[in-house]
């Protein structure tokens, strides 16, 4: 974010600029807060000034000196090229790789702190990654498996600084601070999300990062009481130290049985089991990557118990949702957002924490977008709001996945490879065409455009050959490939919703057009 230097001459006065901030004097988003806070004005009473200041998408220009990103989009909507752009120059503004202390990182906690916590560098993750910001997110992962240890019961701290420190706003020593639970199982499934996107051999061979996945499935488990056996039953706090004080603020926040941070009573959130299972599932895929057979299958199995547990116990038949949490008499209440109808979903995300009906349904993609593209409602200056933004327009709206392939199966499948793109047009009636360009995609960069629901063009600007399935909804007997048709594969998604998808090979420099035949 930046800012006229001659807005904060006469803030008080005149709070909303009236010509274009580009013309004039930048400061970046660091400078500016540390001057609002030097004259007084960063501060609760003036929040509401500040948010105004940087809320807008068209109050956001590249500042100099500041990291650019390649990834750029196109399309027929003016609106979606308009947010695209927002975020990915807000995104880079809050990145820093110019030799802090803790190295190359983005903010990623709440604004003017200069520091990432692990609930929003998880978050924005994807997007980062896609920016091109591969390398700041494994040095922010590693910095928070660095200071995982025994004496905070296998957490690690819960927001670092740009100095690699602890934020002393959550840290007062190893017995003293905050830590939401779902934080371990968060960055262990960051870290597997983060290897399938890179490719980075890091991921699976670094000893800090395998140690956070070991300590985390393990020892994390156990020692805040988070097995299968003991989940249900668990007290809210567990390994206090000395006499409890609820006047004082670590004790009762070191380890939150969730995110949400306002009700200091309940036992367990759904965030928990949801993020458990997802980190279970992490482990299970990083250990088949290390060629650990048996362990992979050990933890694919606690996998499906905790699944299990959700399934048939935290879903509201009633209601038809998941409950968000065991309240303070072990009684399960409230709304997940996760879910609708007859549908369980059990994909984890920050939706999962509410109380409201999170995301509308994936197959609606008209809703989807028209929720993406309204900046109205969105707190603007928080850096997850960016960054999160742009992974969803790209997973979203140009509906651009990776689906991971256990090399343990190389022996059974003949065209195995390790992870294939998959694309199915999010633009729904509403977008006519959009095409994002130069994604980061292990050693690739790649294009994809859509012409409506009905056309996918794929470019493998750099890089190896890749595999791409191009799905489309509806049951089709073929798809046309390059004009030619290709026999489809039909399946369902988890929504019960027909697909068909062809599988092809995109090699270095390659264009493969897919279509459905039906303009």
């Amino acid at each position: 974010m930046m800012v006229a230097l001659s807005e904060l001459q006469d803030f008080q006065h005149h709070p909303m600029p009236k010509e274009p901030i580009a013309d004039r004097k930048i400061l970046t988003r660091r400078e500016l807060g540390r001057m609002l806070t030097a004259i007084g004005l960063l501060g609760p009473a003036s929040h509401s000034i500040f948010a105004q200041l940087v809320t807008g998408a068209s109050k956001v220009k590249a500042g100099a000196g500041q990291l650019q990103s390649k990834l750029e989009i196109a399309s027929s909507n003016a609106k979606l090229v308009e947010v695209f752009e927002w975020a990915r120059t807000q995104a880079m503004a809050y990145t820093f790789d110019q030799n802090d202390p803790v190295g190359p990182w983005y903010e990623a906690v709440e604004p003017g702190r200069e520091a990432f916590c692990i609930r929003d560098t998880c978050h924005q993750a994807l997007g980062a990654h896609m920016l091109g910001l591969a390398r700041c997110n494994l040095n922010m992962l590693r910095r928070f498996a660095e200071h995982l240890s025994d004496s905070k019961d296998w957490c690690s701290y819960w927001e670092i600084d740009r100095f690699n420190r602890p934020a002393p706003v959550d840290y007062k020593d190893d017995a003293e601070f905050w830590y939401n639970l779902p934080s371990n199982f968060d960055l262990v499934d960051c870290c597997y999300r983060m290897y399938v996107w890179t490719g980075d051999p890091a991921y699976i061979e670094d000893p800090m990062l395998l140690n956070l996945y070991d300590r985390t499935v393990n020892d994390y488990v156990e020692r805040w009481g988070l097995d299968i056996d003991h989940i249900m039953t668990r007290p809210r706090l567990l390994n206090v130290r000395g006499i409890f004080d609820a006047k004082k603020k670590f004790p009762k926040n070191r380890g939150i049985p969730g995110y949400n941070e306002g009700d200091h009573s309940y036992i367990l959130g759904f965030d928990v089991l949801a993020s458990q299972r997802a980190a279970y599932l992490a482990y299970a895929h990083i250990q088949q990557v290390r060629q650990n057979a048996t362990l992979a299958a050990t933890f694919l199995g606690k996998a499906a118990a905790v699944e299990k547990l959700l399934r048939e116990t935290w879903w509201n038949k009633t209601d038809q949702c998941f409950y968000a949490r065991l309240n303070k008499d072990h009684q399960l209440e409230g709304r997940s957002g996760r879910g609708s109808g007859t549908t369980q979903t059990l994909d984890w995300n920050a939706e999962g924490i509410s109380d409201t009906p999170g995301f509308p349904r994936a197959d609606d993609t008209n809703a989807v977008a028209a929720r993406l593209l309204d900046l109205s409602h969105a707190r603007l200056e928080y850096p997850e709001i960016s960054f999160t933004r742009v992974g969803d327009i790209v997973s979203d709206i140009m509906g651009v996945n990776l689906q991971f392939t256990s090399p343990l199966l190389s022996s059974v499948e003949g065209n195995w490879v390790e992870v294939t793109v998959k694309t199915l047009s999010g633009l729904g009636s509403t977008i006519d065409w959009a095409e994002i360009r130069n994604l980061p995609i292990r050693a690739c960069e790649v294009s994809i455009r859509h012409d409506g629901n009905s056309r996918t063009t794929f470019t493998n600007q750099r890089g190896p050959a890749l595999i791409w399935r191009a799905f489309f909804d509806g049951r089709h007997q073929s798809l046309l490939v390059n004009g030619q048709p290709v026999k489809a594969a039909v399946e369902a998604d988890d929504r019960g919703r027909s697909l068909s998808s062809v599988r092809v090979t995109v090699g270095a420099g390659g264009t493969v057009s897919v279509e459905t035949g039906k303009g």
